[in-house]
């Protein structure tokens, strides 16, 4: 676990880096987001190793590049041998996007037509959900049929793991009454929101990305163990309370799912 002043990005920051990413490295975003889904779902089973038979996952995937980061975490979870299930309510009609359908499809990995209303299902039927809604190219309110999702997976009693940021936050702000995830994976750099995280895991993806961008962008990246493809970031003490009886409002969602876990 590693300790180090990060530079956490706004949104403006984040677009520009992703810009100059793809431009001046030519780095193509098929590319980039089969890096990041193999990253999320590595620290996925990092953070949550499989402890019996079958580990079954909800990936909810949003139509754009969140989402289909959250396709190719689905495919290299299932090689993992856990069991996803992808929620991918609003399908993106574009070649990349059909690739990634189509992929997960041929190995077998189901698709939900309709999330259940009641979060008691969904939290009866998996283990863990992953997050892949909204990247930080979200800006609020999120359409209604997101909101409802959203507002379901609030009320979830198991971990959620989000991809980048958590789904309806603001960049920047963030959303003490949203989503409470227990695992973070933040990418290239952790976004200003991540700063009010308040749950058990934060990673970080980007060892892929060149020095000399990184420099350039002054994110002070920590060093990745051996030959892994993500680092965990340390939480501080102040902000993760989830064994401790004086606890956020923010926090206490954590905090169950926390002592869930621990059955």
């Amino acid at each position: 676990m590693v300790a180090t002043e990060m530079k956490y990005l706004s949104r403006a920051e984040a677009q520009k880096f992703d810009e100059d990413l793809l431009s001046d490295y030519a780095f193509s975003v098929y590319q980039l987001i089969e890096l990041v889904g193999l990253s999320c779902a590595a620290a996925i089973a990092k953070a949550y190793p499989l402890q019996k038979d079958s580990v079954a996952i909800l990936i909810c995937c949003g139509p754009g590049n969140n989402g289909a980061d959250g396709l190719v975490c689905a495919r290299h979870l299932k090689y993992f041998g856990y069991k996803p299930t992808i929620f991918y309510p609003k399908r993106t009609d574009k070649p990349l996007y059909n690739s990634l359908t189509t992929q997960c499809e041929e190995m077998d990995i189901p698709f939900l037509s309709k999330l259940p209303n009641e979060a008691s299902l969904i939290s009866d039927s998996y283990d863990i959900i992953v997050d892949a809604l909204f990247g930080f190219g979200f800006k609020g309110p999120p359409r209604p049929q997101f909101k409802e999702i959203l507002d379901t997976l609030k009320n979830v009693s198991i971990p959620i793991c989000s991809i980048d940021m958590p789904s309806g936050w603001d960049v920047e702000a963030g959303d003490p009454n949203g989503l409470a995830p227990d695992f973070l994976i933040s990418l290239a750099a952790p976004k200003k929101c991540a700063k009010l995280f308040t749950g058990r895991y934060h990673f970080l993806s980007g060892r892929f990305l060149p020095t000399s961008l990184v420099q350039k962008y002054e994110l002070n990246s920590p060093s990745y163990p051996g030959t892994e493809i993500f680092v965990q970031l340390q939480i501080p003490n102040d902000k993760q309370q989830l064994t401790n009886g004086d606890v956020s409002d923010h926090t206490k969602k954590q905090k169950d799912v926390y002592l869930k876990s621990q059955l």
